[in-house]
């Protein structure tokens, strides 16, 4: 335990976010509740209150590297169930058609589901005897003190029946669908203002099973990523237990189809033949499932001059990102270690200062996702020189990784959130880009390293 920050902690949100939050929430408080609508106590596919539960995740390696941190050995709880670990260089990466060139980063991909994921992680913070789990309760409203000034805890309704739940903290970690801004306008403070980058973008999902010994080469997963050149992708990976997801992504209104033959042709339809070469002979076990996301979202509480004491929000209820960035765990992993920052102070946090930590956490992955975005000429959004010129030099960046691993390493050390984006801005980094960039563009792409690749189980996080 920590310094103490007060008697209970009421975490509004079971999910991933709400858990680290909890994690660390735990050093510091007598008592931590979390409150989730979903049944979740014995739950082990996907829930309702997670519908993008069933298609492809991504834990960026920062996020995997924070989660060893707070749940020591958890890699090995994943290995353990089923789940299957890579370098993240070595993957099989697509972005304007062109495979990357592999490289060992020593960054751990997970390839596992989501209930997968959120499951062991419920497990190791239920495990925590001053963590308690109320499943299947609607928080309904805030409890605040007269003067509405401070947030003393939550209105709960379970079955039609309401009660009252005392806190000192309450967190809201409930997603992308938070009522955080409505019940601050409701208490005479304003709602946070957003910013917003549409994108339209739909996920469809299929699971496989794949019969042959080595159905991908020795990869763990192919991931043609969609681009302003090449606006179809996918990713498609082997998980635990034998399974292949095959998520299907289409943005600005390109919407792969839900029906089996549609979405099969859809696939045939990407910038490259890697996915539906596998997947024509491959047995597919349900009927694709689609989702539509169609913005990023993100909430700027820390440009609010007024806050009750007591309330913090975190996760997707602060920013939802596109989530082909595969961003919103690791972003709610850093936020979690800058709450516990926070704590150790020996109070509860004040919600200014917290916002404005979590205000450059969301900014670095804002501008790569969002920013990457508006590299699509039909997203509507503000283009600054920034932005124009970083993505400018992302493509060219790609273009030369296609021939040099070194920029591979370096390029995923930033997707993963390892390195700040100006660790692309090197000299050596930026020598390599010029060197290779143009040979690149006047080239075809350069033919892929030999597929067969031996999966990896235990390369250590950078």
């Amino acid at each position: 335990m920590g310094r103490p920050a007060g008697k209970r902690a009421l975490v509004l949100g079971g999910s991933v976010a709400g858990l680290l939050a909890a994690r660390v929430l735990a050093e510091h408080f007598d008592d931590v509740v979390i409150v989730d609508r979903d049944r979740l106590t014995g739950v082990r596919g996907p829930r309702r209150g997670v519908p993008q539960g069933r298609h492809a995740h991504g834990l960026l390696a920062r996020g995997h590297q924070i989660i060893e941190e707070l749940f020591p050995g958890f890699t090995a709880d994943l290995r353990a169930a089923g789940a299957l670990t890579g370098d993240l260089g070595e993957l099989r990466w697509f972005f304007h058609g062109r495979r990357l060139r592999p490289a060992r980063t020593g960054l751990v991909a997970v390839a596992a589901t989501r209930p997968l994921l959120e499951g062991l992680i419920r497990a190791r913070v239920e495990a925590l005897e001053n963590v308690t789990l109320l499943d299947q309760r609607e928080a309904t409203g805030l409890i605040t003190t007269r003067d509405r000034a401070r947030v003393i805890g939550a209105r709960l309704r379970r079955d039609g029946a309401e009660a009252e739940l005392r806190a000192e903290l309450v967190v809201d970690a409930t997603g992308r669908g938070s009522r955080t801004p409505m019940r601050l306008a409701g208490l005479g403070y304003r709602p946070p203002p957003e910013d917003r980058v549409r994108i339209d973008l739909t996920y469809t999902t299929r699971y496989y099973r794949l019969h042959t010994d080595d159905p991908l080469g020795g990869d763990q997963s192919i991931n043609p990523v969609s681009g302003p050149a090449t606006p179809r992708g996918a990713f498609f990976s082997e998980l635990e237990n034998g399974l292949f997801i095959l998520s299907l992504t289409g943005v600005l209104g390109d919407r792969p189809p839900s029906d089996p033959d549609g979405f099969t042709r859809f696939a045939r339809s990407l910038p490259v033949p890697d996915v539906y070469e596998v997947i024509r002979d491959a047995d597919p076990l349900d009927v694709p499932v689609a989702i539509h996301y169609p913005a990023s979202v993100r909430r700027r509480y820390e440009r609010l001059t007024r806050f009750p004491h007591g309330l913090l929000v975190i996760g997707d209820a602060l920013c939802s990102f596109n989530p082909v960035y595969g961003q919103g765990m690791t972003v709610a992993a850093l936020e979690a270690l800058a709450l516990r920052r926070h704590l150790r102070r020996g109070a509860v946090p004040g919600a200014r200062e917290f916002f404005r930590d979590a205000a450059g956490i969301v900014a670095v992955a804002w501008d790569i996702s969002a920013g990457g975005d508006l590299a699509h000429p039909r997203v509507a959004g503000r283009r600054g020189l920034k932005t124009r010129l970083g993505n400018a030099y992302v493509a060219r960046l790609h273009a030369a990784a296609s021939r040099d691993p070194e920029l591979t390493r370096a390029f995923m050390r930033v997707a993963g959130l390892v390195d700040p984006p100006r660790a692309l801005l090197r000299p050596g980094v930026m020598l390599r880009v010029l060197r290779h960039a143009r040979a690149a563009g006047r080239a075809a792409p350069a033919p892929a390293p030999g597929r067969h690749r031996a999966r990896t189980t235990d390369h250590p996080s950078a």
